[in-house]
């Protein structure tokens, strides 16, 4: 007797997520690799929002941490993000991890333990809503002392890059010319695809100069809009956002390497670097000002106390509060650009409106008994007044 179905129905049946595991250290380099279904083991202490919307975005099914989500530093979003898109996390797995799961493996996660056929290789704590919750108020507590850090990590990066954020040095010239015109920097932030679309109408009709950052680029592209810079690591881009013709400016460390230029290279395309520490967004919003546009419109680009902290880059993060110091009234938010820039007007009201005067002009010749004559005059009149009316909301 063969017992080959009758196996195969019982691993099928096993509780728990089922699926291969990407083992990572670096966040960066595991969303590069992760597809749907897999399991993401990493180690990022103080999971930020960012990483995980990247993992909701690759359907990842699990979440396997070795170090803790919520250290209690801060309140950090990831955790939350996660849960919320009903994606499992179990958290202080430990690093022994690394030399129990190989990577490509098929595993199984079910109530905090992984397992790799019947042997258990990790055990966690499984978090929940209720859980997340509760350690995000606790790390509230938290904040007072990363603000003193905040705050003196601003002080040194302003030592360091006074000359980038007074004066513009070291930021590249651009083929496009951005004086006295107004420019939109898309950043891979949350909601910075909704946030685009509620531009459509402030772009179709301003026509600015578009940039983008990293993610920010392809995002552009799917909403059927052609970057005119692009501003990031050429390797968190797609190749065909890389070809579509813009200017490309690559961040470098001060040490002078330039992370995915050799990439750029490789596909033939000309760049050009600039040495700063400060976050590609804030680089793309200092470019923009520094060559004389008028007005910038931020997408998608972080800024609120919580996601400063929760960016997963805190050595960099004092850009953003300085560069927002440096814009001034220059910079404006998508959201705020695309509630004033709402047509007061409904259709619903144009075709109130239209409905009225053809009733008007209906009645006024029936009542007049010159029917034969003017109903062509009021027909031609109608057609005018169409045309008027269309042309004051295309």
């Amino acid at each position: 007797m063969k017992f080959t179905g009758l196996l195969t129905r019982r691993k099928q049946n096993l509780p728990g997520v089922i699926g291969v595991a990407r083992v990572e250290r670096h966040g960066d380099d595991l969303l590069r690799r992760i597809g749907p279904g897999d399991i993401a083991v990493i180690d990022q202490v103080d999971l930020d929002r960012r990483t995980a919307e990247a993992l909701v975005a690759a359907r990842a099914a699990a979440v396997v941490n070795m170090a803790t989500s919520i250290s209690g530093r801060f309140p950090n979003l990831g955790p939350e993000v996660l849960l919320d898109a009903g994606i499992p996390l179990v958290d202080d797995v430990g690093d022994d991890l690394l030399l129990t799961v190989r990577d490509g493996a098929r595993v199984r996660l079910h109530e905090g333990v992984l397992y790799s056929g019947d042997l258990v290789v990790g055990k966690g704590v499984e978090q929940t809503a209720d859980s997340v919750a509760d350690q995000l108020v606790e790390a509230k507590a938290g904040m007072s002392a990363q603000l003193e850090a905040f705050s003196a990590n601003t002080t040194e990066f302003l030592r360091q890059e006074r000359a980038l954020l007074l004066d513009g040095a070291g930021l590249p010239e651009l083929g496009v010319d951005l004086r006295g015109r107004r420019v939109v920097v898309v950043a891979p932030g949350p909601d910075h695809l909704a946030d685009l679309r509620r531009l459509r109408r402030f772009v179709k009709e301003s026509r600015p100069v578009l940039i983008g950052v990293e993610q920010g680029a392809d995002t552009l592209r799917a909403q059927g809009l052609r970057p005119d810079v692009i501003v990031g690591d050429p390797e968190q881009i797609s190749v065909e956002s890389l070809r579509c013709g813009a200017e490309l400016v690559v961040p470098a460390w001060p040490s002078g390497e330039a992370p995915g230029l050799d990439l750029a290279q490789d596909l033939g395309l000309p760049a050009v670097t600039v040495s700063s520490t400060a976050n590609p967004e804030d680089l793309a919003l200092l470019l923009a000002e520094d060559k004389g546009a008028e007005l910038i419109v931020a997408v998608g680009c972080e800024a609120t106390l919580h996601e400063f902290l929760d960016r997963g880059r805190t050595g960099s993060n004092p850009s953003t509060v300085l560069t927002r110091l440096r814009l001034g009234g220059r910079l404006i938010d998508a959201e705020a650009v695309s509630v004033l820039h709402r047509s007061r007007v409904t259709s619903g009201a144009v075709a109130l409106l239209l409905a009225g005067v053809a009733t008007v002009l209906v009645t006024a010749v029936a009542v007049s008994g010159l029917a034969p004559v003017y109903g062509q005059i009021a027909i031609d009149g109608m057609t005018d007044f169409n045309s008027w009316v269309k042309g004051l909301f295309s």
